[in-house]
């Protein structure tokens, strides 16, 4: 419910017209999707040291979806970093993650972070 709020609120306070607006949505929806497949796929995989290659990679998937799975990847990145932080995680975790977090939401390529050996399925 929150997340749908902070979407609305931020469409009119981007002013975006109708088929832009749908179209951000989409694009929106579609990159929360990403950013939990690649926290899933995280979960699955188990393998040490792939932390930062599934942030690179789910934020990357979402911004390649357009402004709206972009502004999806950083809303999600930073409230999960930022509830990670209030529990008490290292501050140097966190700042490596939104490292690649903004790695991959630039378009720069999330494989700098793949550890040798995970699986090709990742």
């Amino acid at each position: 419910m929150k997340l749908s709020i902070g979407l609305l609120f931020c469409l009119l306070l981007l002013g975006v017209d109708g088929q832009s607006w749908l179209s951000f949505v989409k694009e929106a929806g579609q990159g929360a999707r990403d950013m939990w497949r690649a926290y899933s796929d995280m979960r699955e995989a188990n393998y040490k040291n792939s932390d930062k290659y599934f942030h690179a990679r789910g934020n990357y998937d979402a911004a390649q979806r357009g402004p709206g799975g972009a502004w999806a990847a950083k809303v999600i990145s930073d409230a999960r970093e930022g509830i990670q932080s209030l529990l008490g995680h290292g501050a140097e975790d966190t700042t490596e993650d939104q490292f690649a977090n903004e790695w991959g939401r630039s378009g720069k390529d999330p494989n700098h972070f793949r550890p040798t050996g995970l699986p090709s399925k990742y």
